[in-house]
């Protein structure tokens, strides 16, 4: 399959096995983790992905600042960053597509959905 590669950012043991299940399962193996919002930065500034699956809930920084850290910067506004979060309020989808969120997805997501927003995406 495709080797571009992904940036999952996940504090949850759970999901992120949830997300590599998903990943794995249908041809993604290029894809490296991040679990709190600063290792996140970093990856991303170090690695470049193509695409970042992000959660919002995370330690040290949020999401949100992740997302509008990485979207400011030339260095790395090109990524593709989907947000994946169980803050499902419609102020918290605008706030993240404020942010530079290329899509927001709630939990608990479809596979089908994910799948076929990082098709569309890398």
């Amino acid at each position: 399959m495709s080797m571009k590669s992904i940036l999952i950012v996940e504090d949850s043991p759970t999901e992120l096995q949830l997300v590599t299940n998903l990943l794995q399962n249908n041809g993604y193996h290029n894809y490296t983790v991040a679990t709190d919002g600063e290792e996140a930065l970093k990856k991303a500034t170090q690695q470049k992905p193509d695409l970042m699956l992000l959660d919002v809930i995370l330690p040290k920084k949020n999401g949100f600042q992740v997302c509008r850290q990485l979207k400011s910067s030339p260095e790395t506004n090109q990524i593709k960053i989907i947000v994946l979060s169980s803050k499902n309020q419609e102020s918290d989808k605008y706030w993240g597509y404020k942010q530079g969120a290329d899509l927001y997805l709630t939990k608990p997501f479809k596979n089908a959905e994910l799948l076929e927003a990082i098709q569309r995406f890398i």
